[in-house]
Formats: structure tokens, sequence, C-alpha cells
């Protein structure tokens, strides 16, 4: 009797301690796996209200936002207004012989779609962006003429070779440009779900109406367009807010990527 009080003792025990080997709550590991916060984030750039600000003959505003898809990859996109005067005189600052060879201001909308890649590894609950990305650009403006100069060939009567031409402002509208630009740029959490950043543009005009007699010299958006050359460079600093939506694991090879 005592033989088999002994047994069933000795079995009990072994199962008591293979037991506390196996994980008590088999999804206890599950929740080890480092998980993300996937969702919108929406701000606006900082530097166009400040230039509006330091320059009268400047105004602009321009809203940003981009959702993860992904572990490194985001659906990202600009939206903006933007209105700029500008001129053109020939002579020097120091002379008071300055000729306005034309003034104009440009103002219009445009729209930038596109995707950023994170190219940053971030530590266990951080969540900043170094991206490279793409993005396809469309504006759409009007442009007035507001004065202009005309060339005289009369070297007689005319000895400056230019003649005022009209000071009557002269609009062009239903005007349109396309681009890919291309952006590097980064995203800097501060505080917890706020983001400072900035980024760096290059664009490469796709098409460009213009009217049959002024052209596109300044395009919202892209900027500055440059005779002979199809190239323009933008920036923009930003700062943004994140809303998360849901939080996903991380895959195993993910993990250890950022273990290594």
């Amino acid at each position: 009797m005592l033989k088999y009080i002994i047994s069933i003792l000795l079995f009990m025990s072994l199962t008591a301690i293979r037991g506390q080997e196996l994980p008590a709550n088999p999804q206890a590991t599950d929740s080890l796996v480092p998980k993300e916060p996937y969702g919108l984030r929406v701000g606006v750039d900082i530097s166009r209200p400040v230039l509006s600000f330091l320059n009268e003959e400047y105004t602009g505003l321009e809203f940003m936002g981009d959702y993860r898809l992904t572990h490194k990859i985001f659906l990202a996109g600009e939206l903006g207004n933007e209105k700029k005067s500008a001129r053109e005189e020939l002579g020097h600052a120091e002379s008071d012989n300055i000729t306005s060879l034309y003034d104009y201001t440009t103002k219009g909308s445009y729209l930038k779609l596109g995707i950023d890649y994170n190219t940053y590894d971030n530590w266990y609950g951080m969540n900043n962006v170094i991206y490279l990305g793409g993005r396809y650009a469309a504006s759409s403006f009007s442009q007035t003429l507001n004065s202009y100069a005309i060339f005289e060939s009369n070297r007689y009567w005319n000895g400056t070779d230019l003649i005022q031409g009209s000071l009557a402002p002269e609009e062009f509208k239903s005007l349109n440009a396309t681009w890919l630009e291309f952006v590097f740029g980064i995203k800097a959490e501060l505080f917890a779900n706020i983001f400072l950043g900035g980024s760096v543009r290059i664009g490469f005009l796709i098409s460009n109406k213009t009217s049959e007699r002024f052209p596109n010299l300044w395009i919202p958006g892209f900027n500055r367009v440059t005779d002979g050359s199809k190239f323009g460079v933008g920036y923009n600093y930003g700062i943004t807010y994140f809303l998360p939506l849901y939080k996903k694991a991380k895959k195993p090879e993910q993990v250890l990527l950022e273990e290594e």
C-alpha cells in the first residue's frame, strides 16, 4: 500500500514541476512582442506664415499629412496656397538709374501626393522618421503682369533702350503645371505625438501651361522657374500631431534587425 502511495506522490510532483516549466498563459509570450502605433499625422508648415509676416510680397499656407501603411512606408501629401509678387530690374542697387523690366504677381493652389520611406530604425518606444520620398504634384494658378518696359531700337530718341510699356495690370488665368518631386526629410518627436520636422525637395517639371504673352516665372508649390531648366528647389518646416488609431506587432525579422 505504501508503495502505491509513494508512486502517486512522485507522479504528482513531476506533473507539478512540468507545469511550472510551461507558461501559465500561452499568450504571455505574445505580449512581449513590440507593437508600433499606426495612424494619421497632420500638421502645418510653419515657415510659410513666418515668411508671409516678414515679406509683404509673399503670402502662403501649407497643410501636410501622412498615414502609416507598413513598418517603413507612409502615404503622404501636402495641400497649399501661395501668392507672390516679384519684379525684374535692370541696373545696380547703388545706382539711381534703375529700370523695371517687368512686375508680376502669381497666385494659386497646389496638391502633392506620394509616399515616404523611413530609413531610420527606432529604439523601442520611439517613432522618429528620417525618410526618402516622392510626390506627384499639380498646381492651378493665375498670373498678373502689373507693368512692363519695351525695348526701343531707336537709340536717338531713347538712350536707355527701354520705354514704359503699360501700367495697366493684365491677368492670365487657367494656368497649370505638374511635376515630380524627390523629397528628403526628418520628423522628430518632441513630446507625446507631437513632431517637428523639415524637408528639402527637388522638383522636375512635367507640364507647364503658359500664356502666349508672358511666361510662368514662378509656380505655387514649385517655386521659381529657371529659363532653360525644368528643375526647381523647395523646402518646408512643419509641426504635426500624430493620431494613433491602432497598434500592430512588429514582424520577427524586424525585431531581430533592430536588436542587431
